[in-house]
């Protein structure tokens, strides 16, 4: 590789770093914590949420690979949330 090549890879890479300048945090007593560990765990309380739901209503045994499916109800939860509030 020449040096040409490795200025232009140098500057092609740290493009994609631009993204990691401000990480998005709260101050919780004076210490900040990422806010998607608290968009993570809202996701996983609205997933156990929705399942205890279904398995009252007996929809449980219809929905597809329960793998597969509450993950997603975990992960829009958690995307929703951080849309909402930390956008």
């Amino acid at each position: 590789m020449s040096i040409g090549a490795k200025s232009w890879w140098v500057i092609a890479v740290s493009g994609l770093l631009a993204g990691c300048q401000r990480a998005p945090s709260v101050d919780v007593l004076g210490s900040f914590f990422p806010v998607w560990i608290f968009c993570a765990v809202i996701g996983v309380i609205a997933a156990v949420a929705a399942r205890e739901i279904f398995v009252r209503i007996k929809y449980d045994s219809v929905i597809g690979p329960a793998v597969l499916v509450y993950p997603c109800i975990a992960a829009l939860v958690a995307f929703v949330t951080w849309l909402i509030f930390f956008r």
